[in-house]
């Protein structure tokens, strides 16, 4: 089953062919030019059912399913913050180092050292007959400084409940099975099932 991705981000696109596996997964940049999809939902799952949609209409062929994820970290002591304005905390045009240190910089003004955080992965299904979407988490502390080099966005400064390392540091396949993605993703798949 081929699966077209509602992203251009390299780091989700690696992420979810390599948590998909079995299904052919495509970036939607290879079929028609990126565009701006305004992500204007007040909920994870709204804005990955907007992207989800717009993407579904502008490649306009109904035999298509389209899956789009929207994710990100809400920190405790932040009341919650970054939430779904984790892609552009520090800005439209930060990249994630960026909005990396401006998380760590936003704990650090509270004169805290580390928080209580969660990820959340919201993944939306489009077809010509459908819509879903399902939801994974993935709780742990947030950091005041970064480590390791490994994942992408806010995992260097992120240690999962149960871990002594961050998602920075961690195996690769350890992630896999702790991923709020991951989690979403095996839910999304018993969807993709029933297709």
């Amino acid at each position: 089953m081929r699966l077209v991705l509602a992203t251009g981000n390299k780091g989700k696109v690696r992420e979810i062919k390599e948590l998909c596996e079995n299904y052919e997964v495509i970036p939607y940049s290879e079929f028609i030019d990126e565009f701006e999809i305004v992500e204007d939902g007040d909920s994870f799952k709204e804005n990955a059912l907007i992207k989800a949609r717009a993407v579904f209409k502008a490649l306009d062929d109904e035999n298509v399913i389209v899956i789009a994820d929207d994710s990100g970290i809400s920190v405790d002591i932040l009341n919650g913050e970054p939430g779904i304005y984790s892609a552009r905390y520090a800005g439209e045009n930060a990249n994630d180092k960026d909005n990396l240190y401006k998380l760590m910089d936003s704990i650090k003004a509270t004169g805290n050292k580390e928080s209580k955080a969660h990820y959340t992965a919201a993944i939306a299904i489009v077809t010509k007959d459908f819509e879903y979407s399902v939801h994974g988490w993935m709780y742990g502390t947030a950091l005041t400084k970064a480590s390791g080099d490994g994942g992408f966005g806010y995992d260097p400064m992120f240690i999962p409940d149960g871990y002594d390392k961050t998602l920075g540091e961690l195996d690769n396949e350890i992630k896999k099975k702790l991923s709020h993605r991951s989690k979403a993703l095996d839910l999304a798949k018993k969807i993709l099932k029933t297709l």
